[in-house]
Order: structure tokens, then C-alpha cells, then sequence
């Protein structure tokens, strides 16, 4: 295969290629794992194309925030793209974080801090105000645009103390209803059957199947 950076010169159409448009390492390997055992096909992130730079993520929510970096990534590499924009939901904080997961203690914020923020924000909660979702929008989008977007939610509530070493983000904090362990505690198989990103990428799967048969 060439040099993943010759495609964001040329814009050559990649019709056996999907591009995860993420360069986060804990999206890609979930993300994968899944698409792996379902397409024989090449799967590339945005780690294999560095001259390529993502856009803002202006969006108001995250449906917003996938479809925009979707269809710019599927225009400037000339593939079939799948973009991710996911985060934490707390109905009780107005919904934060929201669309600030990443960057809710600020934009350089760890996971640690982030968590941090969130346990002194909830602090004073009664424990039926933990209630709390993971919601992941995934939005498909090929040269000429964006095809489809597609969501999907892991309802829980956030315990008092962190727990588990494995996952990321607010993992350490997320029970999932009927489960006794945190997303941390989890192995990442158990994980991700059950989590947001896998109810995202179920829903989006037939139009990805589709898309790739023509």
C-alpha cells in the first residue's frame, strides 16, 4: 500500500479502505476490535495520515460534532470515513459534561482530572441524582458527503470513589445498570459488547455493509 500521507495529496478514492477519523487510541482499538471481526478490509485512523489536520469540533452536540469530522476527513483523504464524538451525560448537572468530556477541567485535562472535577461537581448529589449516561453519536461520510449518523447510549450511574484500572475516560466512575462493576473493572471484551460505541457501530453497520458492497 502507498504511504498513507501520498492520499491526502491525491485524493484518491480508498474503495477498499474505511478511515477511522480518530487518533485516540482507546476509540481506535475498541473500534476496531469490532469492525475486525466483521470486514476484511483495511482499516486506517488518522494516526496513519499525520499531514492531515482534523477539524474544530464547533458542534453543539455530538451528533454535530461526528458528522463534522466525518465529512471533513472523508473530503480531504478521498475515503469512506467513520467519525466518533461521545461523552458523559449527567441529567443532574445540566448535562454536563457533555460534548466537554474530554476537556471538562480544561482543554489540556487529563482523564484523572476530568474525574476529579466531576466527583467534587456531584458531590453534594443525592444518590437517585448519580443517574448518569454514555452517549456516542458515529457518523458515516464518503467524498461527496455525509450518508448517515447513528447513536447510541450506556445508561449507569457514577459511584463516589474510583474503581478499576482498565478503560478510560470516566470509566473508574460508570456502573452500567444490571452490572456490578465499573467500566474500569470490566475486561475490554465484556466492555465492548455492552458499551455506547458498540450500540453506535450496531446501528451503523448495515449502512457501512451496503456502502462497501458497491
Amino acid at each position: 500500500m502507498k504511504d498513507p500521507t501520498d492520499f491526502v495529496d491525491t485524493k484518491n478514492t480508498l474503495s477498499t479502505t474505511l478511515v477511522i477519523a480518530s487518533g485516540n487510541v482507546h476509540k481506535i482499538r475498541e473500534c476496531k476490535e469490532i469492525l475486525k471481526t466483521i470486514f476484511s478490509i483495511d482499516i486506517l485512523t488518522l494516526r496513519d495520515f499525520p499531514a492531515y489536520t482534523p477539524p474544530e469540533e464547533t458542534g453543539s452536540s455530538f451528533e454535530e460534532n461526528a458528522s463534522i469530522k466525518a465529512v471533513h476527513a472523508a473530503e480531504a483523504l478521498g475515503a469512506l470515513v467513520i467519525a466518533d464524538d461521545s461523552g458523559l451525560v449527567v441529567p443532574a448537572l445540566n448535562g454536563k459534561p457533555g460534548v466537554f468530556s474530554a476537556r471538562y477541567a480544561g482543554v489540556d485535562a487529563t482523564d484523572r482530572e476530568n474525574r476529579k472535577k466531576l466527583l467534587l461537581d456531584m458531590e453534594d448529589l443525592k444518590e437517585e441524582d448519580r443517574f448518569a449516561y454514555y452517549q456516542c453519536c458515529i457518523a458515516l461520510a464518503s467524498p461527496k458527503g455525509l450518508e448517515k449518523c447513528v447513536e447510541g447510549k450506556c445508561e449507569g450511574k457514577l459511584l463516589r470513589q474510583e474503581k478499576g484500572g482498565e478503560g478510560f475516560g470516566y470509566d473508574p466512575l460508570f456502573v452500567k445498570h444490571d452490572y456490578n462493576k465499573t467500566f474500569a473493572e470490566l475486561t475490554e471484551s465484556i466492555k465492548n459488547r455492552i458499551s455506547h460505541r458498540r450500540k453506535a457501530l450496531d446501528k451503523i453497520l448495515p449502512f457501512l455493509e451496503d456502502r462497501l458492497s458497491k
